[in-house]
């Protein structure tokens, strides 16, 4: 994931959904993420501010002598605006990071950068990609290609911006909070202005791990400042105090909330990512001793100590041989909230039901839903498909979600709500719509199936799934029994959390299920053939499940950056690796599967998302870099 990777996109859309895919600092895994869903993928996202462009260091013409290329360049991967960031350390070696502002992901951090006279090259370990290419234009222009997979042409432009010379009165580092439902979310914006007068501006959510979100349209007139943050679709209108120290306005995104800056002297950014050194392949016999150690430095004083009452248990699956392990509070049979992995339980039911032949995957999702509900539009309109592959062009959230218990968000949002949404929305499809991240569409799809089968999205997803496999721990509703086994959940600053109940959007983040549950679940996904034996005696739901599992694995559509989407599950073409990753108010998770090499891993962790980003995305990423036998993320960071 180029970043912390990809998927989801739009880190900062967890201030409403916070159980969509993160953006992942390497693409394994929003996601998403990059977290995973680049960041951590997702996957959690990282970007960057300054627009001050450093001098090329050569005042030469080209043809007399090639310049030592350094500064802010900026470039388009497809539909990605890219911008490279490279400086000259005092002993002459180039160093460099790379920022994906569309999906949040910024200061991937980028090695062995080599300037060979015309020639630049760079590596990104992270998502495993490459560029190389040409100086051009007296070193204003980098013409080249960038690998992870395959090759994508990628030509990057100095960035012209000139600093004004004397900041305006709005100029500078500003902190808010935002109350957003059950978070209260630090906002940080950097705003800059060029010698011609226009301002910029960049922002971070720092308890979500997205830094360096592109403004634009800022606007800037006596004392009325605003800005629009098109990769979460927000807007931001105020004004600057009268002693210039104070920004108090609005924060429009669905919803308007109150949101007020208070001018800073330093700008917070996040601590540099370190790596291990490769080691052979590990097994999942030898995995637990690997991670022991580690993990030490975050069961000492980092994300898993005593004091954090966090719980992680991780399951490992290669060439058939399970491991289940547990460290912190967590036990191995501990259940957990499994939040956005949901989505890929209904895109497998979606898969049962087209193989029974119950649904079509161009059908409009409009034939699913009670008659009179919506009308049919004149032009296209979104399909089951579309919903699956993020490609509806539906908002994150519907604009009618008015959580009455912030702690519990979506509990009662029922489908005589989200019918209503889509009475007034319409299912016109525009265009051919970009991949976006929705909750909404995954959990309008659940509905929607649920519909058609006449039964709740639960007992759907027991008849078509976790039945046939033999889940019996994975859930929407959980027993007494397994009451006594759901850890408790915390927030960041490790406060008890409320749980999850989802109604009418239960398709993206319902579920509850253990690592040993999961493991089951994953392993059907690298090995659906397993399921062809069983033959004629079978269920019929089990005798569809390999064709099911195959079709759900089938890449339908671009998720940027070089991914692509199946049926929920996001796909790195670099690692073979298909993840994705969730998070709710007190859980986070991540999963991903690798059929060629045959291994597979589930982290599930009883604490959200913290400033840091997603510990339990790192964990996934650290241990999907093990089993390929790479340098791997400090767990330490």
């Amino acid at each position: 994931m180029l970043m912390r990777q990809i998927a989801s996109l739009l880190a900062l859309l967890r201030s409403t959904t916070p159980f969509f895919p993160r953006l992942h600092i390497t693409m394994i895994t929003d996601d998403r993420s990059t977290n995973g869903i680049w960041r951590s993928g997702m996957l959690r996202l990282a970007m960057f501010a300054t627009l001050a462009t450093i001098g090329i260091g050569s005042t030469s013409t080209f043809a007399q002598e090639t310049p030592v290329i350094q500064g802010n360049f900026v470039g388009a991967l497809g539909p990605l605006h890219v911008k490279l960031h490279i400086a000259v350390a005092p002993d002459g070696t180039l160093g460099g990071t790379l920022d994906s502002s569309d999906q949040g992901a910024m200061g991937i951090p980028c090695a062995d950068i080599r300037q060979d006279g015309r020639t630049l090259s760079f590596s990104v370990p992270s998502v495993h990609g490459t560029w190389k290419g040409s100086i051009e234009n007296q070193g204003a222009t980098l013409s080249g290609a960038w690998t992870q997979g395959t090759s994508m042409p990628l030509t990057f432009h100095r960035d012209t911006i000139v600093p004004a010379s004397k900041p305006t009165s709005v100029d500078g580092i500003w902190l808010g909070t935002l109350q957003a439902r059950s978070q209260a979310l630090r906002i940080q914006i950097t705003v800059t202005s060029d010698s011609a007068g226009q301002e910029y501006c960049s922002l971070d959510s720092l308890d979500q791990g997205a830094f360096g979100l592109a403004c634009s349209k800022v606007e800037y007139s006596g004392k009325q400042f605003s800005f629009v943050a098109l990769a979460v679709r927000g807007r931001w209108t105020g004004e600057l105090s009268g002693d210039n120290n104070a920004l108090n306005g609005t924060w429009t995104h669905d919803v308007p909330l109150p949101l007020n800056f208070a001018r800073q002297e330093k700008r917070w950014s996040p601590p540099p990512v370190t790596y291990n050194p490769a080691m052979a392949p590990v097994d999942a016999a030898s995995m637990q001793r690997v991670l022991s150690r580690d993990l030490e430095p975050a069961l000492k004083s980092g994300a898993l100590a005593p004091e954090t009452s966090a719980g992680i248990t991780i399951g490992i699956v290669r060439h058939g041989v399970r491991r289940v392990f547990a460290y912190g509070t967590a036990k191995s049979d501990s259940i957990y909230e499994i939040g956005s992995i949901t989505k890929t339980f209904t895109g497998l039911v979606l898969a049962q039901m087209v193989a029974q032949r119950l649904v079509e995957l161009n059908e409009p999702v409009r034939a699913l839903l009670p008659a009179g509900v919506v009308a049919r539009p004149q032009g296209s309109e979104i399909s089951l498909l579309d919903l699956i592959t993020q490609h509806s062009g539906l908002p994150p959230l519907p604009d009618n979600l008015a959580p009455s218990k912030p702690g519990n968000p979506y509990a009662d949002y029922h489908a005589a709500d989200l019918y209503r949404f889509l009475s007034s929305r319409g299912v016109a499809k525009e265009g051919n719509p970009p991949f976006l991240y929705s909750n909404l569409g995954v959990g309008l799809l659940g509905q929607a199936l649920a519909n058609r089968a006449a039964m709740t999205y639960a007992n759907l997803v027991a008849q078509e799934v976790t039945g046939p496999l033999g889940m019996k721990d994975t859930v929407a509703v959980l027993s007494p029994e397994q009451q006594g086994r759901l850890i408790a959940g915390h927030t960041s600053d490790h406060r008890v959390a409320q749980t999850w109940d989802l109604d009418a959007l239960a398709g993206a983040g319902a579920i509850r299920s253990t690592a040993d549950d999961m493991l089951t679940y994953l392993e059907a996904n690298l090995h659906p053939e397993k399921f062809a034996s069983r033959g004629a005696s079978a269920a019929s739901k089990t005798r569809s499940l390999p064709t099911s599992l195959a079709q759900s694995h089938e890449l339908r559509a671009d998720a940027g950056l070089g991914m692509r989407i199946a049926f929920a599950w996001i796909y790195n073409p670099a690692t073979g690796n298909y993840w994705h990753n969730g998070e709710t108010g007190g859980y986070s998770g991540f999963a991903f599967f690798n059929p060629k090499n045959d291994y597979a891993a589930v982290i599930l962790m009883n604490t959200t998302n913290s400033a840091n980003g997603s510990f339990a995305d790192l964990v996934g990423q650290h241990i999907a870099q093990r089993l390929a036998g790479q340098p791997s993320v400090s767990l330490g960071n």
